[in-house]
């Protein structure tokens, strides 16, 4: 059979959630099956790792991207005969292609952050999503998304048969394991100037990620910390840089929480190791990868106990309203305080990463694939 699956994610939205996915459900789908062809709608520069004897990159432009998912990608689709279609980025920009039942049409929908949380995303991008969501998940041959808390929510947002959503958990890389803490501390001296003990927070700067009532919590907590801990941000930071950085100034923090910017994924692991633990206390997630990359890396987390959060990360984390910021704060002693407590959630949580793998998510998704042509 030929499939075709639009990738440019894992270049457009590299070093998010939905890049990640769509670059390792490619990435091992390639590896995994050798019975069927695989043409992938591509927009980088860096196409060499999806190249294979079972795979056809057709070379899509970063511009004009409504003409493309309008005309141009229906077409190619029409005139090679490719009649199934997997879109891992929500499909939005593809209503008219899923409407028009000329292919199987598979949608990955990682979550539904703007009928939760509108005030979180563009204004543009909440108006397609509002708009078009409620007929691709009524149209579309079979819906995949990243958690069972998901899934629920698609089905409490819309009148949807269950039995066309299916769940493929996330993973992490390889890379994310273990590391020699050592080691790890003098990389972070020599190559950030980091020569301190730190908590670590990974995952971006949107309002629903909750890093003012983060900071209002560290300022609380810190000065009971039984040994000086500085709060390290790492990512972009974009729209939201200049009020975090004002807040921390007013607060006289600016030597306690500490912003790198972006930071290269190759780095990411050794962070998370010479971290003292992890937070991350978003307001929502579909799933929330930095959890399960911390995991792997055998790391204490101290997070929220909503949305998809508890599913990933069962009993191995620290839990709290993320809206609690005193409780937050009590967390934040309790965990850099008590190292017992955070060698214990570090076992646990390594312990349960193990059950996640992109082998998994590949294989789900090669099956969903083929039931829909019940090979």
């Amino acid at each position: 059979m030929n499939f075709s699956i639009d990738i440019r994610g894992s270049h457009l939205y590299h070093g998010t959630g939905i890049g990640t996915y769509t670059k390792n459900l490619i990435t091992h789908l390639l590896k995994i099956d050798k019975e069927n062809f695989y043409n992938l709608m591509y927009c980088g520069n860096n196409s060499t790792q999806f190249k294979q004897l079972n795979s056809q990159i057709h070379f899509i432009s970063r511009k004009h991207s409504s003409y493309f998912e309008k005309t141009y990608i229906p077409n190619l689709l029409y005139k090679n005969n490719l009649s199934l279609f997997h879109m891992p980025q929500n499909g939005i920009g593809y209503k008219d292609l899923i409407l028009s039942k000329n292919f199987k049409s598979i949608v990955t929908i990682h979550d539904l952050i703007p009928y939760v949380l509108p005030q979180t995303v563009g204004k543009s991008y909440l108006k397609n999503f509002l708009k078009q969501m409620p007929y691709i998940i009524d149209e579309a041959s079979a819906i995949i998304t990243v958690s069972e808390y998901s899934k629920q929510e698609i089905i409490r947002f819309f009148s949807v048969d269950p039995n066309k959503i299916f769940v493929t958990p996330l993973a992490t890389n390889k890379n994310f394991r273990p590391l020699d803490i050592s080691y790890c501390k003098n990389f972070l001296k020599n190559k950030f100037g980091i020569d301190y003990d730190f908590i670590l927070y990974i995952g971006g700067f949107s309002k629903r990620k909750n890093i003012y009532n983060l900071i209002s919590a560290f300022k609380k907590a810190y000065k009971n910390f039984n040994k000086p801990l500085k709060l390290v941000l790492l990512g972009k930071i974009r729209e939201e840089f200049r009020n975090l950085t004002k807040i921390i100034r007013k607060e006289n923090l600016e030597n306690d929480i500490i912003f790198t910017g972006f930071v290269d994924e190759n780095d990411l692991p050794i962070f998370y190791n010479a971290s003292q633990f992890f937070v991350y206390i978003s307001l929502y997630e579909g799933f929330g990868l930095p959890l399960l990359e911390a995991m792997s890396c055998r790391k204490a987390i101290l997070s929220s106990n909503v949305t998809s959060i508890p599913e990933v990360v069962c009993n191995t984390s620290y839990q709290v309203d993320p809206h609690d910021t005193l409780k937050i704060s009590e967390s934040l002693c309790k965990l850099s305080n008590d190292d017992n407590l955070k060698i214990k959630l570090g076992e646990k949580a390594y312990a349960r990463s193990k059950i996640f793998s992109w082998e998994k998510c590949s294989y789900s998704t090669l099956k969903i694939y083929k039931s829909l042509y019940k090979i």
